[in-house]
């Protein structure tokens, strides 16, 4: 009996397989959707596919939508696991065909019973323990098979829209409207608009165009952060040429996130980009009256002074290695100057975003520092006195050989 482990994280990988195999299934992983496409072609059919949500080169949505519209895997039982588990991504899970959602952070016992009780578990000797501590611990609601829900009464985030097309207006306004805990409470179809509104009224989020008359989204958004620094601001953004580069610029100027514009005109696909990629995100960004937590955009009112030169203290350090996700281009742009002096070891930075704005963050980067920023490329050696920005959509490891660091990706 064969499992397919699909999921970006190696470690989320391994803790799937000790699991599964202790249940009685060959466990083999894939990385991404491409990866999970490959090894579906060479691989005896699975009796189960785990598959994460959030992963580069082909997410978990396309690939479910792949996986059922083969006649082959149609009924191919498929269980989503991730960290994105409002009740939209869930529902947008189920419609694509998915079996079951399993919410991240699981615990062993939790993702025993889910597969208990969708009847994929063989009951051995060895299964008997496990399915016995699930009934003792299990945290899923038995009745309706789904997480269970914080019950708790919580006011709902309160949304203004800025778009100059007022189709889009609508389709957001009419499709957030029937998210819990999401509320429009106005729109605007362009920045002026925008900034009026927010004097009048109370708002925890902003959802904002780039491409807009009157004022644009990039200007809209340097005037709201000089006078609400702690705003969450979504962009809501095409990844045309001109729209990544555009949408880059905003991120590095402060907004905590975007969301790319479906290419697609039609309706569904607008509404199921807002269900499966907006809407967590606006829940990510969201900051509840009373947080103490700084934004990462928030810029410190004092800032330490630059060093000309790498210490002696510090030059046993032979890499500096930087991970970064959400509010990255405002942090890096924060941070690198003060690492790029006289002597500096070579920085490698991992930011995760499309493939399309690496290049323009890189470029970007590289006017604000005294270091060359360039997108790193695979076996190259690392040099001091050099940034290196992992390619959108690619893992990047490091290799010691000999004296040299060598960029490997994959």
């Amino acid at each position: 009996m064969h499992a397919l482990v699909i999921d970006d994280s190696k470690p989320v990988r391994s803790i799937l397989t000790k699991v599964l195999t202790g249940l009685q299934f060959q466990c083999i992983e894939a990385q991404n959707g491409v990866e999970a496409l490959d090894r579906l072609s060479h691989m005896p059919r699975p009796a189960l596919i785990t598959l994460n949500r959030h992963m580069p080169e082909m997410d978990g949505f396309e690939l479910l939508g792949r996986i059922r519209r083969s006649q082959q895997y149609k009924n191919l039982p498929v269980v989503m696991i991730s960290t994105d588990s409002t009740k939209a991504s869930i529902e947008a899970a189920m419609r694509l065909g998915a079996t079951d959602f399993v919410a991240k952070p699981f615990t062993p016992t939790e993702l025993v019973a889910r597969l208990n009780a969708l009847g994929l578990i063989q009951k051995t000797n060895n299964t008997n323990e496990s399915l016995s501590k699930t009934q003792r611990s299990s945290s899923f609601d038995s009745h309706t098979n789904q997480p269970v829900q914080n019950k708790a009464e919580k006011k709902p985030i309160r949304l203004l829209l800025v778009d100059d097309s007022a189709a889009i207006r609508g389709i957001l306004s009419k499709t957030l409207r029937d998210i819990p805990g999401i509320k429009v409470i106005g729109t605007a179809a362009d920045g002026e608009k925008a900034l009026t509104f927010l004097e009048k009224e109370q708002v925890d989020i902003v959802l904002l165009d780039i491409e807009m008359p009157v004022m644009d989204g990039i200007e809209t958004l340097r005037r709201i952060r000089e006078k609400y620094s702690r705003l969450p601001v979504v962009m809501f953004s095409s990844l045309t040429e001109r729209g990544a580069k555009a949408t880059l610029e905003s991120l590095v100027a402060g907004a905590n996130d975007y969301v790319a514009k479906p290419t697609a005109t039609d309706n569904d696909s607008i509404v199921a980009r807002i269900e499966s990629e907006l809407v967590p995100k606006l829940r990510a960004v969201y900051r509840p009256p009373g947080t103490k937590k700084e934004c990462g955009n928030h810029t410190a009112s004092t800032k330490s002074p630059i060093q000309s030169r790498w210490t002696k203290k510090s030059q046993n350090i032979s890499v500096i290695v930087i991970g970064v996700s959400t509010g990255g281009p405002s942090a890096l742009a924060e941070i690198l100057p003060h690492l790029t002096v006289a002597d500096a070891p070579p920085i490698v930075v991992v930011q995760h975003m499309p493939k399309e704005f690496t290049g323009h963050l890189a470029e970007r980067l590289s006017k604000m520092c005294k270091h060359r920023v360039s997108e790193a490329s695979h076996g190259q050696a690392l040099q001091p006195e050099h940034i290196y920005l992992a390619p959108g959509g690619s893992h990047l490891e490091i290799q010691k050989r000999g004296k040299a660091f060598i960029q490997t990706l994959h």
